[in-house]
């Protein structure tokens, strides 16, 4: 089975890929040459993957699932969100949003966060979603030099290391996207 993950994040790619029975191939936007910005422009996180698989279908014919993915933090109400890959303007550079959220939670004492993930499969005519979430805090400075993104400061309930800190196979049994790919796997093992 060959299915499209759309997405031009490598990070993303691997994580995902590496979940993944080995009978279901990934292939990249790169591979079906979809080089333009596919939108993200619904107040939602899942209404962004939905608009992204939606897109992919449409565009492009293939099978394909799309993911959003954001930080929500107690303290800012649930900002960054929707917003967490440009949380610090249009550039989308991790180490800027990192920054500008520990500015932001300088003064904070409440420094509970959740990741939350949706996947919408596009598959044989029908749209499914996915939603997976990892609880967690958000750390006063950064920790570890794996991982990606928000990485760096999000501790998960119930571990002392970040996500940064920690192995991708860690990362995937507790994080927010192996959740949601855990919930997509089984659907597509059906």
């Amino acid at each position: 089975m060959q299915l499209v993950f759309a997405t031009n994040n490598l990070n993303k790619l691997k994580e995902v890929q590496s979940m993944l029975p080995e009978h279901i191939k990934l292939l990249s936007l790169k591979d079906i040459a979809c080089n333009e910005d596919i939108p993200e422009t619904q107040p939602t996180i899942e209404g962004n993957a939905i608009q992204k698989a939606e897109y992919l279908k449409k565009h492009y014919g293939y099978d394909c699932f799309a993911d959003d993915t954001g930080l929500e933090v107690e303290a800012l109400n649930g900002e960054p969100g929707v917003f967490s890959a440009r949380y610090a303007g249009p550039q989308r550079n991790a180490d800027d949003n990192t920054n500008k959220l520990l500015t932001e939670l300088r003064n904070k004492h409440n420094r509970n966060a959740q990741f939350k993930t949706v996947i919408a499969l596009h598959i044989n005519g029908e749209l499914k979603t996915f939603t997976g979430i990892c609880k967690g805090t958000i750390t006063s400075e950064e920790h570890g030099e794996g991982g990606f993104g928000y990485d760096p400061v999000f501790k998960a309930e119930g571990h002392n290391k970040t996500f940064a800190e920690i192995s991708l196979e860690e990362k995937n049994k507790i994080g927010h996207r192996g959740k949601a790919v855990f919930k997509l796997i089984e659907f597509l093992k059906n």
